[in-house]
């Protein structure tokens, strides 16, 4: 159905601030051509990306806030931010803006249609000259900017078209491009936002109905880990995957969280060549992690998770690709 989940993001106040952590904790990468700000738009986000090669890895990493100044560009969004907010449940640690996906701007045309037809809930921002194409959220309409989950199953989904991203052109290629000769520890590219759902079966019914998105497998339940998942994939090989997740026991790691913050984004989770060069790599950095030998979500493989006092409360994780 989509072609690229655009972003792993994380709304919290001082993005900037985040990004500096992000590049000298982790060793994400950031450049100032990366962060966007619009006089008409008042919000800062930051476009960071764990390979600098966007055909490697199309999905980046967000931080951003949205400033408490009139938004001429999109007068409602405020409303509808603080909407978000409260759904999510404000003092979570991880907070999204939407979980943003993308299609060819004649397929985002086809699906708006669908939405009207089946008199769906949805709203397109108004292009302007910083932003002159169609961006459209679903659960909300522009007379009524509050979320509520009844499209999407609460997966807060805002869906823009490629073109404006200017992926370059071997984005598309198949077979997808492959790093050469990468480095011990190099990440590779964001292969994984996890999301957390109270009931896995009734928003996967909502995205089938409403959206024509399917899993790309059977759902997995994963014993050890406390939690079921569907794995949502894109068109795009090298694109993350949504993993939308319910948790099985209330003293896993997942039912511990969703308990404790309600549901909403959960990891964030990074594939690297070379686990133990990229343990070596955070140690330099002073970066706390915990070493799972064996983890069950990732095939048995080494997992490492970075402990989330040292990135603001965001769960990063990164895995042998």
């Amino acid at each position: 159905m989509f072609d690229l989940l655009m972003s792993a993001d994380m709304m919290m106040p001082d993005p900037d601030g985040m990004t500096e952590l992000l590049v000298s904790k982790l060793g994400i990468h950031s450049h100032p051509r990366w962060r966007q700000a619009f006089d008409d738009h008042p919000y800062i986000a930051h476009f960071l990306r764990v390979h600098k090669s966007l055909a490697i890895s199309p999905t980046r990493i967000e931080p951003q806030w949205h400033l408490d100044r009139p938004n001429q560009g999109d007068p409602m969004f405020h409303e509808f931010l603080d909407s978000l907010k409260a759904y999510q449940g404000e003092h979570r640690p991880m907070l999204t803006h939407s979980i943003v996906l993308t299609l060819p701007s004649e397929r985002l045309a086809v699906l708006a249609d669908k939405l009207m037809r089946r008199r769906l809930r949805f709203r397109l921002a108004q292009r302007t000259p910083d932003m002159p194409f169609d961006r459209l959220w679903l659960g909300v309409t522009p007379e009524d900017p509050h979320y509520e989950p009844s499209v999407d199953g609460g997966l807060c989904i805002e869906v823009m078209a490629n073109e404006p991203l200017q992926l370059p052109p071997e984005t598309f290629s198949v077979p997808a491009p492959q790093v050469v000769n990468p480095e011990p520890g190099q990440m590779i590219r964001v292969s994984a936002r996890g999301y957390l759902v109270r009931d896995l079966d009734e928003t996967l019914r909502r995205v089938s109905a409403n959206l024509d998105w399917e899993p790309s497998g059977p759902l997995q339940e994963l014993t050890k880990e406390g939690y079921r998942k569907a794995t949502m994939k894109c068109a795009l090989a090298n694109s993350a995957t949504l993993d939308v997740i319910e948790a099985t026991r209330w003293n896993s790691d997942a039912g511990l969280y969703l308990n404790s913050w309600g549901p909403g984004p959960y990891y964030i989770r990074i594939a690297v060549n070379g686990l133990a060069a990229k343990a070596e790599d955070l140690r330099a950095r002073g970066t706390r992690f915990t070493w799972i030998e064996e983890c069950e979500a990732v095939g048995g493989k080494p997992l490492i998770r970075v402990d989330p006092v040292d990135v603001r409360g965001q769960l990063f994780e990164f895995h042998e690709l």
